[in-house]
């Protein structure tokens, strides 16, 4: 059975290029950074999660809810085979209990704010916002796009950013936390236009804080699916 089952939806990604040596630190046990042509890249995502069940159970008050993350690209060859996947600087989410039960078992960086969303159906575009506050700061992550999603171009920045189907987190004095995320190839819509204000510094810390002041490399709108996350293991 898996871990978790539920639908991320209406997932916003921002991209930056970063260099590689800031995330030296954040790179778990037994992986390593994935390049894409050379470049490294962070993604700040902004998503709901729908229709949540933990180990088959649907929980009261935790179905649905926004999430935003950072979150940067690793690979981890097992067997001769690569594994690509990422690691999440900070995830955010509106509820204490998600934050404690990610935090306690799969050794991930969750942080409990306030947080809603909005998605609107205009007569020619789709407008999706993610809003978080954090020491009553507020940030938002708007995308305007068209309305109807297309399939991603194969080997494309796109495809690279959201085929990774693998998480990773530092399990310790040489150790690591693996798990699997599975889920269909996902459509993404066209972006007509983008709103990012975002405090960095505040939210993901002094090192990041450039961020703000910096312009994405790409700004993408997956559609998602229905996914899962299968149970941890630890790589040694």
């Amino acid at each position: 059975m898996s871990f978790l089952n539920a639908e991320w939806r209406k997932l916003a990604i921002v991209n930056y290029e970063i260099d590689p040596n800031l995330l030296n630190k954040y790179v778990p046990h037994g992986t390593e950074l994935d390049l894409w042509e050379g470049k490294c890249y962070v993604s700040l995502i902004g998503f709901m999660f729908l229709n949540t069940r933990l180990l088959g159970i649907p929980i009261p008050f935790h179905r649905h809810f926004e999430e935003v993350n950072l979150r940067f690209y690793v690979r981890h060859l097992d067997n001769g085979e690569w594994k690509r996947g990422v690691v999440f600087i900070k995830e955010i989410v509106p509820k204490p209990a998600l934050s404690f039960v990610a935090n306690t078992i799969y050794k991930e960086h969750y942080e409990t704010m306030k947080m809603s969303h909005t998605w609107e159906e205009k007569p020619d575009r789709l407008v999706v916002e993610y809003r978080w506050t954090k020491k009553k700061t507020p940030n938002v992550l708007r995308l305007e796009t068209a309305l109807k999603p297309k399939d991603i171009v194969l080997n494309s920045v796109t495809e690279f950013i959201t085929e990774h189907y693998w998480g990773y987190s530092k399990g310790g004095e040489n150790k690591a936390v693996e798990y699997e995320v599975t889920h269909p190839k996902w459509q993404v819509y066209e972006v007509l236009d983008h709103h990012i204000d975002v405090d960095f510094e505040l939210v993901y810390g002094q090192e990041f804080g450039f961020l703000a002041a910096c312009d994405p490399s790409s700004v993408m709108l997956a559609e998602g699916s229905v996914i899962t996350v299968e149970n941890k293991r630890m790589l040694r």
